[in-house]
């Protein structure tokens, strides 16, 4: 069925600040999510889909030749979105190869609760940035915000062939926030469709004091 155009999410308004960039320095602490410890300290669940690409109706002010045009469903990067139907993927799993391969889209889908502490490290006012780097591109939503700037440095979009894509969940982080994560896997470049899969190369939590 074509998605409504009125339940797509709504691009972020022209005065909204620009995305935060994280810190290059060394984190004073890092958790692996790709770790069965490391998402358990987070309460992660991770689920994961593929997602299709479907024939909609053109835009309305598109040429007259258009008549129709491409979407992807499902829109998984909305907040609350139901995945509870999705398969499971143990952390550890994060990195099997998924997709059959040429012009694919997978998503992983997480929420993460931060934890009062880690082996000991207190994560408690520290800037908490979430790093994920995507065989081969990705798109990052949290809370269900793709936080994004036209012309300006945005993090959570495709940041180039097999880069990561490094997010500020929250300049000052407390025990209990939650972030609920949909990670858009691309397979790419997708105009010389590889024979490869989409996979995570790495995802963890960093925290910087």
């Amino acid at each position: 069925m074509p998605i409504s155009e009125v339940n797509r999410p709504a691009a972020p308004a022209a005065s909204a600040p620009p995305p935060a960039i994280a810190p290059a320095l060394p984190p004073a602490y890092a958790v692996d999510l790709m770790t069965d410890t490391g998402s358990a300290a987070f309460g992660a669940r991770w689920r994961t889909l593929e997602a299709k690409i479907i024939e909609v109706p053109a835009i309305p002010d598109a040429m007259p030749e258009f008549k129709t045009t491409y979407d992807v469903q499902p829109h998984a990067g909305e907040a609350g979105f139901d995945d509870s139907t999705w398969p499971v993927v143990p952390a550890t799993e994060l990195g099997a190869k998924r997709g059959g391969g040429r012009v694919s889209f997978i998503w992983y889908r997480a929420t993460l609760t931060v934890p009062a502490e880690v082996d000991g490290f207190d994560p408690s006012g520290a800037k908490a940035v979430l790093t994920l780097n995507i065989d081969d591109y990705a798109e990052i939503w949290v809370n269900g915000q793709l936080p994004r700037a036209a012309g300006r440095p945005s993090p959570a979009t495709i940041q180039g062939f097999n880069m990561p894509n490094r997010l500020v969940l929250s300049d000052a982080v407390r025990a209990g926030d939650r972030f609920e994560v949909a990670v858009f896997g691309i397979n790419g470049p997708i105009s010389a469709a590889p024979p490869n899969t989409v996979w995570f190369r790495e995802a963890k939590v960093e925290f910087y004091r």
